[in-house]
């Protein structure tokens, strides 16, 4: 009887607590895809070799960029430091001379004192960190003679001089402070930019660096295909300018037209006869360095980084050229890129972080990248896109 009163277990305590073969079978097949799914998702975030590359080549450029905020700041590190120690050499010859006065002015205060010539107040005056409330009294100016009276307003003009030069120092060194926090930001971004790169770059296998380099190579041949479409849309319109001046010249032509085109050209050849000597000097001086490494910083003469290449490069022309590509792109006549001569300096990007030096035919000499050596180059060697100016110095 009592087992007539027993309640029957659920169907559900019956399942939980031994499962049919249909629900194991799925529960297995159910851990089997989430273990399949688990070790495929590191294989599917893994960047394609592309990605791979347009990363790295970012990162370059990140790094070029940091570079050239570094070089500016250790620039304008470099003229604060200068400006800094000129002004405390200039406070500390100040504060000797202040000192020297007030030895002058104290002898004359006790010179009086002792004779009776004035009241002993007045050596309180002279010897005072801060005389000048004592300084209106009449009487006691009545009491000193032209020349110490002259003292005196000297005192005062030194002391008033050397406290203003003393705030600018002080504000020279908040400045500098500010720089060398720029110059050690700066330095850091390219540090930890380079470092990344290195470390995508160090995970390829040999296969897929392979790949890389022949992803390189068909984009080298891209851009120097690029270069030769310049070089004869170049070649074409020198040729036009020289019929044209031909044409110009020949007995045909006006006596005034000739008496015209004779002078401009009288006018133009120089100028250009002397830039074409000076960008020889400069391209036969960026020529030496090929093969040499980049180095972000570097000015030479074992490595450059590519402003001081081109910085370099000039120098030796004659020509000084400011330190870094956002400066540098300042400094000569923008052309456009159809009439880009040997010596002009090739920008890149909108950031100008980039300065290739043009030699003619499309092509460049530059410092490229970290990894990299200065080479001859194609200006396309990023895209035309990339290109932002053509520069002129001299």
């Amino acid at each position: 009887m009592a087992s007539q009163h027993r309640k029957p277990r659920s169907a559900g305590t019956r399942v939980a607590g031994i499962r049919t073969p249909a629900l194991a079978t799925a529960a297995l097949t159910s851990v089997a895809l989430l273990s399949q799914t688990a070790n495929a998702a590191p294989a599917d975030d893994k960047p394609s070799l592309e990605e791979v590359e347009k990363k790295v080549d970012d990162l370059y450029r990140q790094a070029e960029s940091a570079t050239e905020k570094y070089n500016a700041a250790k620039e304008k590190t470099a003229k604060q430091r200068k400006q800094v120690d000129t002004l405390l050499d200039d406070v500390a010859k100040r504060a000797q001379k202040l000192n020297e006065e007030r030895e002058r002015l104290g002898s004359y205060a006790a010179a009086q004192y002792r004779t009776g010539a004035a009241a002993p107040d007045t050596a309180t005056f002279l010897l005072a960190d801060s005389p000048q409330d004592y300084f209106d009294q009449t009487q006691l100016m009545d009491r000193m003679t032209g020349r110490q009276k002259q003292e005196v307003d000297d005192y005062f003009a030194e002391q008033s001089a050397t406290m203003k030069k003393r705030q600018e120092a002080g504000e020279s060194l908040s400045t500098l402070t500010d720089s060398q926090n720029d110059l050690k930001t700066a330095k850091t971004t390219v540090q930890t930019k380079l470092s990344d790169a290195r470390e995508l770059l160090s995970k390829l296998t040999a296969e897929e660096k392979a790949r890389l380099a022949a992803i390189e190579k068909r984009k080298q041949e891209a851009a120097a295909r690029k270069a030769a479409e310049l070089a004869k849309q170049q070649a074409a319109q020198q040729k036009a300018q020289e019929e044209a001046a031909a044409q110009q010249d020949s007995p045909s032509s006006s006596s005034s037209s000739s008496s015209s085109s004779s002078s401009s050209s009288s006018s133009s050849a120089p100028a250009d006869s002397s830039y074409a000597t000076k960008a020889d000097k400069a391209l036969a001086f960026a020529r030496a360095q090929i093969g040499k490494p980049y180095v972000w910083g570097a000015t030479g003469p074992d490595s450059y980084d590519c402003s001081g290449l081109t910085q370099a490069a000039w120098k030796a022309a004659g020509v000084d050229l400011p330190r870094v590509t956002y400066d540098q792109v300042n400094a000569g006549t923008t052309v456009s890129l159809a009439n880009a001569q040997p010596g002009d300096l090739v920008f890149f990007y909108d950031d100008i972080s980039h300065v290739g030096l043009y030699i003619g035919n499309g092509m460049m000499i530059h410092a490229p990248k970290p990894g990299a050596y200065v080479r001859e180059e194609s200006i396309y060697y990023d895209g035309e896109s990339s290109i932002y100016s053509v520069v002129r110095p001299a």
